[in-house]
């Protein structure tokens, strides 16, 4: 067994009182994990949390008037926050080329910062049981302020399995989102480990623009999600975005930020259809394969000429997909594999063959010297399905190189 965990948002309902005590409270706790933040930035990155606990938690009391837990979860979240930072660094080296012309690579650590972690959002994070509660039969919430508790009722019909008890809940945050009021709730349960002795699918999935994913099972069976509709509205939303920043008005501003975050929650729910359909339509003891794509789109060689195609490439959302289809197979005791993205693309699945000029990307086609063509996105899922079988086989890092041929 191993542990799945969700995150819930329960929209509270909040009285003119309440409204201020968390305001007051969750503009305290940002000005806390500011001030922890900036600590951390001019004391060499130290992330040591007793470390810090020692040094600023009678600031935090003192300054910001948090109670006991608040001023150390402002710390942890502060340390949270730059571990993520620090992660997200290193996935993205800094570039360049030498002096020879090939491309070189440099680490990126927490020393690359010019400045501190900002906390911009007025948020608290609140403990289970310490900070926030539920209390009349599950019916109610209690949640800690810089003075009194308070109670609150909640919108929870939908989230109702969450709380029966089957599921533990962690720390929670506090947050408010266009006037209302939320509690994210992160909930974990065990759940059935994935055996890869108990496999039935291997099924290779190729992401990209014309299509949003190509997948091809080990029965040949190939099923295509056009992009076509989707790039039609994204380029929608891009021009109304673009006529709106050229006015430059708070009433536009105001109007681009509304866009975004409708954007945002359609492509959401266009990356939570897509892996839900591929999680149901194969079931449990399935491997997804998966390119791994970290920074891959952002590279030179993978951009156009065209400031609409080099758009839709860099703001296509393929870790968001990647990442529900990896919850939605640990749930169904399934799993996603990431490969190596090198030469998917350019293989013919039946010989072997690698050869970049093989596949036209104007006709989508990809044709080998040995007689085999086939689209081209779809030799992609082919070729990525067959390292999936690799991996079963006991091949723990899957890979195609390419072999030197003097006769080409």
């Amino acid at each position: 067994m191993s542990d799945l965990t969700k995150t819930i948002k329960l929209r509270i309902h909040v009285s003119p009182e309440q409204e201020i005590l968390f305001c007051q409270m969750t503009e305290q706790y940002r000005q806390a994990c500011n001030f922890v933040s900036k600590h951390i930035f001019d004391n060499q990155f130290n992330l040591s949390y007793q470390n810090l606990n020692k040094e600023l938690y009678n600031d935090l009391r003192g300054q910001f008037g948090l109670k006991s837990q608040l001023a150390q979860s402002s710390i942890k979240t502060a340390i949270a926050r730059y571990k993520t930072v620090k992660e997200q660094l290193s996935q993205n080296p800094f570039k360049y080329k030498n002096e020879n012309g090939n491309w070189k690579y440099i680490t990126k650590t927490l020393e690359w910062l010019w400045k501190p972690v900002c906390f911009s959002r007025p948020q608290a994070d609140l403990v289970r049981n310490r900070d926030y509660s539920f209390v009349d039969d599950g019916q109610t919430l209690s949640i800690n302020t810089l003075g009194k508790r308070t109670k609150c009722t909640f919108e929870g019909e939908h989230f109702a399995e969450y709380l029966d008890g089957s599921w533990s809940l962690g720390t929670a945050k506090l947050i408010k989102l266009k006037g209302l009021w939320y509690l994210h709730i992160p909930v974990t349960k065990a759940v059935e480990d994935f055996q890869k002795e108990n496999i039935r699918h291997v099924v290779g999935i190729d992401r990209g623009l014309r299509f949003l994913t190509v997948s091809y099972d080990e029965q040949g069976k190939t099923e295509f999600v056009s992009g076509k509709k989707i790039a039609t509205k994204r380029h929608k939303f891009q021009e109304v975005r673009r006529q709106l920043q050229s006015k430059g008005t708070k009433s536009a501003k105001r109007r681009l930020k509304a866009i975004s975050g409708r954007e945002n929650r359609w492509m959401s729910d266009v990356n939570h259809q897509i892996s839900k359909t591929l999680v149901e339509k194969y079931g449990k003891d399935t491997l997804f394969v998966l390119e791994d794509l970290t920074g891959v789109s952002f590279e030179e060689e993978n951009l156009s000429k065209t400031a609409k195609q080099n758009y839709d490439l860099r703001s296509w959302s393929f870790y968001q997909f990647e990442q529900f289809l990896i919850y939605k197979t640990h749930e169904n005791r399934s799993e996603v594999l990431k490969v190596s993205a090198k030469y998917t693309s350019q293989r013919c699945p039946k010989c072997g063959t690698i050869h970049k000029e093989n596949r036209n990307h104007h006709k989508h086609l990809y044709r080998c010297q040995c007689g085999y063509k086939s689209n081209d996105d779809r030799i992609g899922a082919m070729n990525i399905q067959l390292l999936g079988t690799m991996w079963i086989s006991g091949d723990t890092h899957p890979r195609y190189e390419k072999l030197t041929n003097t006769s080409e």
